[in-house]
C-alpha cells in the first residue's frame, strides 16, 4: 500500500517540469534512515545526503561559483564524485565531469571550454597530472571533500532552475583535439529521468542501482539520476570487475543496473557466474555500443529480470527502446522509437527512402541537447532541418533501416560505410558472416584505401583457442558473400580496441590495417 508521502512524490514527478534539488530534499525527509549512495568505502543515508550536498554547494558559491558556471570533476567514480556532481547542480552551476582517459592536453581543453573555476580531482589523477595542472583553478581533492565543505548546517543560497538553465556538460569521446561539450538543460534532464523515476514508483519497485560505468559518461546517468529521483539507492563502482559486480549485486539485492555490451560479455564468460544469486534484478539496461542478438539471448537466458536496450546519442535525437524480453524475434534490432521520439531514414541527398531501405538516420525527441558548448558551427553540422517544416532533427551518424513492424536495424556507422568500386558495403553485414564461423569470438570490418577499388573491406577477428586459421575463415566467408562485398584481408588480434564504455575504436583498426598493408 502506498503511503501519502509516496503519492505526493508521484504527483511531483508527474509535473511537466521540476527541480532536481527540491526532489532530493523531499526524499531526505521521507527516507532519512535509508541508503542513498554507497561505494566500497562508505555509505551515505538520505538524511545525510542533502546536508552534504548543501554544505558543498554553499562552499562553491562562497568561492565564486556563479549561476550557470561549470564545476569540473576529474577522477574515478566514488561517493565523493557523486556529491560534487549533485552539489554543482544544487548551487545553480553546471556539472562538468571530465573523461579520465583523455590526454593532458584534452583535459586542459575541456576544463577551459567548460568555463570552470573549480576542479574536483582525485589523488590518482592529481599525482599523474602534477600540481601545475590547472593550477589557477580552485582545486579540491575529492578524498578530502568534507574538509573543504562549509560547516555542518550550512545551506546554499536558494536556486530555482529555469527550464533552459544548463544542468551538465558531457564531453564526447573524440580521439583528437578537444572533445565537444554536449550541454543538457534542466528541462531535458527532467523530461528524461522524471518519467523513468515515476515508472519505478508506479510499479512499486525497490530501487537499488549498481552503476559500474564511469560517472563522466552519459551512459551512467541512467543508473544514477532517475534512481535518486525515485528515492532509491545508487552504488557506484570505481572500476568494473566481474567478481566485485556479482558480489555487490547479490549482497545489495540490486534491482536495476546499466551495463555496456562488453561488460555483459565479460559477465557471461566469468567462471562461477551462475553461482551468484541475482534474483532481485528487475531491469537491466544496455546502451552505447552494438549489442549482438546472440549476446542478448544469452543474457536473457542467464540473468533475471527484463532487458532494455536504449539506442540514442548523448546529443539526443531519436530514442529507440527494445524490451528484449518482450520481443525475442527482434533481437537483431534496437527496437522502436519511444513515445515522443520520431525517426526518418534519408538517402545521401537527404531525401526520405522507402521502408526497408538502408539510409542515414535522423531523429528528434523531447530530450535533445541545447547544443555543443561554444561550438555553434558543430551544433549546426549535427542537425538536419526539415525543409518542409523547419523542424530541427539530429543526425544520428548511423546507417539503418526500418522493418515492417517499425523496428530499427542498424547497418553501421555512416563514417564506417565502405564504398568499393561504387558499391556501398555495410560492415555489419560482413561482421555477421564472420561471427558465424566456429571459433570466431568477435569480428570487426573496416575500409582501407585501395588503388583499384577506392576502398576495400578488411576484417579483424578475435579467435578462441582451437579456431581455424584466418586464411580458412576468409575463404569460407568470402564464398558466402557477394562479389562486391568480399574481404580483401583478414587479421587475427588478441583484443578489440575499445573506449572506456566499450565502443569499438575502428579508427585504431584502420591504422592497424594500414600498418599491415597488403591491399591493392
Amino acid at each position: 500500500m502506498r503511503s501519502m508521502s509516496h503519492e505526493t512524490m508521484i504527483a511531483r514527478l508527474s509535473e511537466p517540469f521540476g527541480s532536481f534539488p527540491e526532489i532530493l530534499m523531499e526524499w531526505s525527509r521521507i527516507k532519512g534512515d535509508e541508503l542513498a549512495l554507497r561505494d566500497d568505502k562508505r555509505d551515505v543515508y538520505w538524511a545525510e545526503l542533502v546536508g552534504l550536498v548543501e554544505r558543498l554547494a554553499a562552499r562553491l558559491v562562497e568561492t565564486g561559483l556563479q549561476r550557470g558556471q561549470s564545476v569540473a570533476i576529474l577522477g574515478t567514480s566514488s561517493v565523493e564524485y557523486a556529491l560534487a556532481f549533485l552539489a554543482a547542480v544544487r548551487a545553480g552551476g553546471v556539472a562538468a565531469p571530465l573523461t579520465t582517459s583523455a590526454s593532458r592536453e584534452q583535459l586542459e581543453g575541456m576544463a577551459r571550454d567548460s568555463g570552470a573555476i573549480h576542479l574536483f580531482i582525485d589523488a590518482a589523477k592529481a599525482a599523474e597530472l602534477g600540481p601545475d595542472f590547472m593550477a589557477d583553478l580552485v582545486r579540491v581533492p575529492l578524498e578530502h571533500i568534507e574538509q573543504w565543505m562549509a560547516p555542518p548546517g550550512a545551506r546554499a543560497p536558494a536556486f530555482t532552475p529555469e527550464p533552459k538553465d544548463p544542468f551538465n556538460i558531457i564531453y564526447s569521446s573524440g580521439t583528437t583535439g578537444t572533445p565537444k561539450g554536449i550541454v543538457h538543460s534542466h528541462l531535458m534532464r527532467w523530461r528524461q529521468f522524471a518519467a523513468t523515476a515515476l515508472s519505478y514508483l508506479n510499479a512499486g519497485m525497490e530501487v537499488r542501482s549498481l552503476a559500474s560505468t564511469p560517472l563522466y559518461s552519459n551512459t551512467t546517468m541512467v543508473a544514477f539520476l532517475p534512481v535518486l529521483l525515485a528515492g532509491g539507492c545508487v552504488r557506484v563502482m570505481g572500476k568494473f570487475d566481474c567478481a566485485r559486480w556479482l558480489e555487490h549485486a547479490e549482497a545489495d539485492r540490486t534491482t536495476i543496473t546499466m551495463l555496456v555490451p562488453v561488460q555483459y560479455q565479460r559477465l557471461m564468460d566469468f567462471p562461477g557466474f551462475d553461482d551468484f544469486d541475482l534474483s532481485s534484478l528487475r531491469l537491466k539496461y544496455c546502451t552505447s555500443a552494438p549489442f549482438s542478438a546472440a549476446l542478448k539471448r544469452e543474457v536473457l537466458r542467464r540473468m533475471p529480470g527484463g532487458l532494455i536496450e536504449i539506442y540514442s546519442m548523448t546529443e539526443g535525437g531519436v530514442v529507440c527502446l527494445l524490451a528484449a524480453h518482450e520481443f525475442p524475434d527482434k533481437l537483431h534490432t534496437v527496437g522502436r522509437p519511444a513515445p515522443g521520439s520520431e525517426l526518418k531514414v534519408l538517402d545521401d541527398e537527404d531525401r526520405e527512402v522507402p521502408p526497408g531501405t538502408p539510409g542515414h538516420l535522423v531523429g528528434r525527441s523531447l530530450t535533445m541537447m541545447s547544443g555543443y558548448n561554444n561550438r555553434p558551427d558543430k551544433t549546426a553540422e549535427a542537425q538536419w532541418i526539415d525543409p518542409a517544416t523547419g523542424e530541427v532533427w539530429m543526425r544520428m551518424g548511423d546507417i539503418g533501416r526500418v522493418d515492417a513492424d517499425g523496428f530499427v536495424e542498424l547497418v553501421g556507422r555512416a563514417k564506417d560505410m565502405i564504398i568499393s568500386g561504387g558499391f556501398n558495403i555495410y560492415p555489419s553485414d560482413l561482421e555477421a558472416e564472420l561471427v558465424k564461423e566456429p571459433g570466431v569470438r568477435e569480428a570487426a570490418v573496416v575500409g582501407v584505401p585501395s588503388r583499384r577499388w577506392g576502398e576495400s573491406p578488411v576484417g579483424f577477428v578475435v579467435l578462441e583457442e582451437g579456431a581455424a586459421d584466418t586464411a580458412s575463415i576468409l575463404a569460407a566467408v568470402n564464398a558466402r558473400l557477394g562479389k562486391t562485398q568480399r574481404l580483401a584481408a583478414l587479421h587475427a588480434i588478441e583484443e578489440m580496441p575499445r573506449s572506456h564504455i566499450g565502443k569499438l575504436l575502428k579508427t585504431s583498426l584502420r591504422e592497424k590495417a594500414a600498418q599491415l598493408g597488403g591491399v591493392q
